[in-house]
């Protein structure tokens, strides 16, 4: 492992999440070490829990707030939300979104009492240019299935699928299967689906598809959104 790989797991061990006292040039390259660690085979089979991730930034609070929800499945009952609002201790930074967001994420979930089986990031997994969004940085610290669910995409080429419910086109960089271009509703904007740990590109697309009911987003990723933003209430 690099010196600067070294220095970064250091850091996770002493609760030390972000880039500080590391370069942005160090962080590229911490990322594209870390990504050859990401799995991105298998299926999730027994999932009782399903939790959805989600961080805001409100503009000129210097403040980030992130929310992981946990919702039961199939009945995608709230079972329990979990919200940690932390002072911003990095700018936006393209591609280095996790080292910014990881932090707050981390102690949201290290406060919740029920364990997700499945977690769904509102973000990329493996459409990323260095192959390490935010799911894929989030599954290597719980070391648990992680799906990204971006609205808007990070990088790649695509064409639109057809509009119907469940069509779907593959996102390329680089001549590589990245993501998938996936639309949950009718004649509604897709999203962007990525792996992000422990499960495969395949099986990430049908538990989308599962966890997506009346609205475009998965149900964990919606409430997590409102949570984040504060429209929904933390309670279990």
């Amino acid at each position: 492992m690099s010196k600067a790989g070294c220095a970064y797991i250091i850091r996770l061990v002493a609760l030390e999440y972000t880039l500080e006292g590391i370069s942005p040039k160090e962080g590229v390259a911490i990322q594209r070490e870390l990504a050859g660690q990401v799995i991105t085979t298998g299926r999730v089979a027994h999932v009782k829990h399903v939790a959805g991730v989600d961080v805001s930034f409100p503009i000129g609070s210097g403040e980030g707030t992130a929310a992981v929800v946990v919702m039961s499945y199939p009945g995608m009952e709230i079972i329990e939300i979990a919200r940690k609002t932390s002072p911003v201790r990095l700018p936006y930074i393209p591609g280095l979104l996790s080292f910014r967001e990881l932090p707050i994420i981390l102690e949201a979930f290290n406060s919740l009492s029920v364990e997700p089986d499945l977690t769904i990031v509102d973000g990329q997994g493996r459409a990323h240019p260095r192959r390490l969004g935010i799911a894929c940085h989030l599954g290597l610290h719980l070391d648990k299935p992680v799906i990204g669910c971006a609205k808007s995409r990070l990088c790649g080429e695509y064409f639109e699928p057809d509009t119907i419910k469940g069509s779907k086109s593959p996102l390329l960089h680089k001549g590589e299967v990245i993501g998938t271009v996936l639309r949950t509703r009718q004649n509604v904007r897709p999203v962007f689906v990525s792996a992000g740990h422990r499960i495969s590109l395949r099986s990430s697309e049908e538990w989308i598809l599962k966890t997506c009911h009346k609205y475009r987003l998965p149900e964990p990723v919606r409430m997590a959104h409102m949570a984040a933003g504060g429209l929904l209430s933390q309670r279990q």
